[in-house]
């Protein structure tokens, strides 16, 4: 039997052309586009696949306007062999999770299903650059019933039957083989996609692109479009930085500059000004009933996500939003954690101590790794039993690919990657209705460059806090709480997917949270692996002082450094108190990893990089110049007014 393999692609605005509209919400529709970055990777494995597979048939598919088919073309020019169109006006708004069960949908018009007797491969970018939720591969693969697998490097059939894939997970990777039919979805440190052949090219040209509409696959109207999405974008806004300008060393050397930039740290230099929220524009509130929608759905739930035998600091932070939302509905409100593993038990109370009323305890030896099937099972009967209103994951590679899962089999809907997270109310003026209290989940989008604020009518409304984000809450030793056990229903095919190896890295990739000081590669910084960037870390931890480095997205798409140390808006949010960018552009996709450091030095050669107008020092010059000279000082006992441990 044939293999088929499937692309998804999206073809995406360009940030900087995005405007925002009368109705404070994003104008797309003037905007140039182009085929979704993330999207190319997963263009260019299905033809990897199809080198080993020479018989495999190769389809892409898309969700969109009509003018989708520039996108369509273009893969087929890159050696796809047909090429299909969801377009339908009432599609217009859909979410996230009304998007994974159109694409769904038309996948099972086509003949794709999980009792397909034909193996298949559907493959789709780790996210796309104008929503960065990467919800839709997940939420398609449960719609279809079929495996997954997300932020995959690699992939390739065994010729047996299944995918072998090399996942990237925090602090490594795993390598897992799958069972077609599976889903996989492709991070941007794949293989780089080939450009279209001049053959192809002229093929795409005449290609039948075949368009279908939701009536033509048997889709209703109940939970796509705005209407039918269990979420939408309340309001969005556009984000300001609140750094003021920066202070550049002067010098006619590399000695002389640093010298300079000593001199400025010893004067304070900038201080973030924390600017007042501007006014609101006060409006008449309506005087329309108040609806509860929550259906007797109370409190909040997080996960606990096992680590290397502990708990993730990500899941620890969690608790800080949870307890804020729990004091804001009020009094009764419980915080609840679900904590899965293999003898883990014993890790309850560390979560109780940091502020869960209750920990929900499930246990069994074949849940030792963390794995999306029996994972998002559990948690769907947990919440069945519970009812809880609000659930919130960290934003890891395994709560991104878990919550959006869990979000389809509860009807909910997935806020992504938040940076703010309270209670508040909506009020709808066509419906005559306010809708309290309701989750505000607010996260950066566009690029960075806005603040949506989205909104759940689905409980429980789920959401996915960014890493980084949120402090971790003070551990009250011997706090009281509830340690309960769950016995959940698990079924063999939960547990179809297989981990054949782990790696994770050292201890030093968790310290990228509580480094006092991190100095940072980009892309110019890769003529020596990093090796300056390690050093100054090396010298700095020499001296007492708790540094860590770190990299840009660039270093890690070249194969330089491994995913886990990349900080920014797909990587870490780190918040140190002195954090160091040698070599970095300054793309405000980085910007948004590493903004909320105490003090920013940028070094760099080009003057007009944009990392200059996101920090507070500034040194323009090579770092191979500037780089062993701050070494030097450093093993002197300069520590950058970091006072160095005892």
């Amino acid at each position: 039997m044939a293999l088929t393999i499937i692309s998804l692609i999206k073809q995406v605005p360009l940030p900087s052309e995005m405007r925002m509209g009368e109705d404070g919400l994003m104008d797309r529709t003037k905007a140039k586009s182009i085929i979704n970055i993330d999207c190319t990777f997963g263009l260019e494995a299905g033809l990897q696949l199809k080198k080993q597979n020479p018989d495999a048939r190769l389809i892409v598919c898309s969700m969109g306007p009509g003018s989708f088919d520039v996108a369509l073309r273009t893969a087929i020019s890159m050696g796809y062999d047909e090429a299909y169109l969801l377009s339908d006006r009432k599609l217009g708004g859909s979410d996230t999770y009304a998007t994974g069960l159109a694409i769904a949908t038309m996948l099972r018009h086509l003949g794709f299903s999980k009792d397909s007797k034909e193996p298949y491969i559907v493959l789709a970018g780790r996210q796309t650059s104008d929503g960065d939720t990467a919800h839709v591969p997940s939420q398609v693969a449960e719609n279809l019933g079929i495996p997954q697998a997300t932020f995959v490097e690699s992939v390739k059939a065994d010729g047996e039957g299944n995918v072998v894939a090399k996942r990237i997970i925090e602090g490594g990777y795993q390598m897992m083989k799958l069972p077609m039919p599976c889903m996989i979805s492709l991070t941007p440190t794949g293989i780089p996609p080939r450009k279209p052949s001049l053959s192809g090219a002229i093929r795409a040209r005449h290609l039948k692109i075949t368009t279908f509409g939701i009536d033509d696959i048997g889709l209703g109207t109940e939970k796509i479009g705005i209407n039918g999405s269990p979420t939408i974008v309340a309001k969005v806004v556009n984000i300001v930085s609140e750094r003021p300008p920066i202070t550049m060393s002067e010098g006619h050397n590399e000695a002389s500059m640093v010298d300079s930039l000593i001199a400025n740290l010893k004067k304070g230099g900038n201080v973030i000004v924390k600017k007042e929220d501007v006014a609101k524009k006060e409006t008449e509130r309506p005087d329309f009933p108040e609806k509860d929608f929550r259906e007797g759905s109370r409190g909040i739930l997080t996960w606990a996500e096992i680590t290397n035998g502990t708990v993730s600091r990500p899941s620890l932070e969690l608790l800080t939003p949870a307890r804020n939302l729990a004091t804001q509905l009020g009094e009764g409100t419980k915080v609840m954690t679900l904590m899965i593993g293999k003898n883990i038990a014993h890790l309850a109370q560390i979560m109780i101590e940091h502020g869960s009323d209750e920990v929900i305890v499930v246990e069994d030896d074949k849940l030792e790794e963390y794995l999306v099937l029996p994972f998002s099972s559990i948690f769907e009967q947990v919440i069945k039993a519970r009812k809880p209103e609000i659930a919130l994951f960290a934003a890891t590679t395994s709560g991104r690919e878990l919550a959006p899962r869990i979000g389809m089999k509860t009807d909910s809907g997935v806020t992504a990657d938040c940076t703010g997270l309270e209670i508040g109310e909506y009020i709808d003026r066509k419906e005559k209705v306010i809708y309290t209290p309701i989750l505000e989940s607010r996260r950066p989008t566009y690029g960075e460059s806005k603040l949506a604020t989205i909104l759940g009518f689905v409980c429980p409304q789920i959401s996915t806090a960014r890493a980084g984000t949120f402090e971790v809450p003070k551990r009250v030793e011997n706090r009281k709480g509830i340690i309960s056990t769950f016995k959940p229903v698990l079924k063999e095919k939960n547990f179809v997917v297989e981990i054949l190896k782990t790696v994770r890295g050292g201890g030093g990739l968790q310290n990228l949270f509580e480094a006092d000081i991190i100095v940072s590669g980009g892309r110019g910084t890769t003529n020596d692996s990093l090796g300056l960037i390690k050093g100054l870390s090396d010298a700095l931890n020499s001296q007492g002082v708790n540094a860590e480095w770190a990299c840009s997205r660039p270093v890690v798409d070249e194969g330089v450094v491994e995913y886990a140390r990349q900080v920014g808006q797909t990587g870490k949010t780190i918040r140190p108190k002195l954090y160091i960018a040698v070599g970095i552009s300054g793309a405000i996709q980085h910007i948004a990893g590493m903004k909320e450091s105490e003090k920013i030095i940028a070094i760099d050669h080009n003057p007009k990089a944009n990392i200059f107008h996101n920090a507070d020092f500034g040194i323009v010059g090579e770092y191979q110049d500037i780089l062993p000279e701050l070494i030097d000082r450093v093993k002197a006992g300069f520590t950058f007014g970091i006072v160095p441990k005892k």
